[in-house]
């Protein structure tokens, strides 16, 4: 097609769908949109726009990373708090009541209807897409390592926290392991293995579901996003992933296409 993002559902951003890179990368918390029929969700306008609607420099270092490793991308148009794309449609935190100090009046009592509402217009286009740029890969024998991009903030309940790069991973921590093998090509970032969230906070669905449900090498992102403040810091931070995922990659026998490798112009 003639554009890097495809326009294909409102609540799904698709970007170089075609191109033949070794990995596909997900953004499930991309934006903070919130559709006029959910009326803001009750939230004040600084909430709507805070962290917890959304991880604030995810998407801008996953288009960076998809442009650079040839990769597929798809990213939510929909905010986290209408539906967490990276929860199952059974998780009170698909759709979550109160965030941290935040409570989401628009998420309190929801019906069965409309919590099914929800999952039809957000949670399954997500899903759906990543299903077909998949399928499309296995149909070509391209070999895929699944990544999910999201951004935390440098405190929780008070508490701060020293982590900058966090690389997690559920029951396959093939990904993971080799990237943090090369950590100490950034010796000034702190970096830790699931940090600051685990799979027992209920992190890893997407890389369970779509990783290893397809026997794909997998692997979650969790960047600081105070280091995520400009595009220029975005850019940067992509740059220094790079230095781990490269060399991870070949671990895998797999690396980036020849410069120019096919990719949506």
């Amino acid at each position: 097609m003639g554009s890097e993002t495809e326009q294909s559902h409102p609540s799904v951003e698709i970007r170089n769908r075609h191109a033949n890179g070794p990995v596909v990368i997900l953004c499930e918390h991309a934006s903070c949109h919130i559709p006029l029929k959910y009326q803001g969700l009750g939230l004040e306008p600084d909430h709507r726009h805070s962290h917890a609607a959304w991880d604030p420099g995810a998407r801008g270092v996953a288009v960076k990373l998809s442009k650079v490793l040839h990769a597929p991308m798809v990213a939510s148009r929909v905010s986290r708090l209408v539906y967490d794309c990276n929860r199952p449609p059974e998780a009170a935190s698909a759709m979550p009541e109160r965030s941290e100090i935040i409570d989401i009046p628009g998420n309190c009592n929801l019906t069965a209807a409309q919590r099914a509402d929800r999952v039809e217009a957000v949670y399954r286009p997500f899903c759906d897409a990543i299903t077909s740029v998949l399928a499309s890969r296995n149909a070509q024998t391209i070999p895929t390592v699944l990544m999910t991009i999201h951004s935390f903030t440098p405190s929780f309940h008070g508490q701060a926290r020293d982590v900058e790069i966090g690389v997690l991973h559920d029951a396959d921590r093939r990904m993971a392991d080799a990237m943090l093998a090369q950590s100490h090509r950034l010796p000034h970032r702190n970096i830790q293995r699931n940090a600051p969230y685990g799979p027992e906070d209920g992190v890893t669905h997407s890389l369970k579901l779509h990783g290893i449900g397809n026997g794909l090498p997998n692997v979650m992102i969790e960047i600081r996003n105070d280091l995520l403040a400009t595009p220029a810091e975005e850019d940067c931070i992509a740059q220094e992933l790079l230095q781990l995922i490269d060399p991870a990659l070949a671990t895998f026998g797999v690396s980036l296409p020849p410069q120019g490798g096919k990719q949506d112009a």
